[in-house]
């Protein structure tokens, strides 16, 4: 990759994507997109979708995912799982687009 490409760093405040988002920057990549839940809800397709045209990253780190300590990760299994291929679908979606 160049260090000037523009790399969307999709949950980049979570524990994988923040190591990732850090590494990347130690690296010299600069260049780098980040969106909170608050910016950019990646179950909604419409949004995923309006965010990858608007920046058009020329690459993209996946490390978004609904999570829960041990008791909602047994208790709400369907639900995550779930969500998190919403997640993923949406973002390659888009990043294929």
């Amino acid at each position: 990759m160049n260090h000037n490409s523009k790399i969307y760093v999709a949950g980049h405040l979570g524990l994988v994507g923040s190591a990732l988002w850090k590494n990347l920057q130690s690296k010299g990549y600069m260049n780098l997109l980040g969106r909170s839940i608050s910016e950019l809800d990646l179950m909604d397709p419409r949004a995923v979708n309006a965010f990858f045209e608007k920046e058009k990253p020329e690459y993209v780190i996946l490390a978004a995912a609904k999570v829960g300590g041990i008791v909602a990760n047994n208790t709400y299994r369907g639900q995550f799982i779930y969500e998190n291929l919403m997640i993923q679908n949406n973002v390659i979606h888009a990043a294929y687009l």
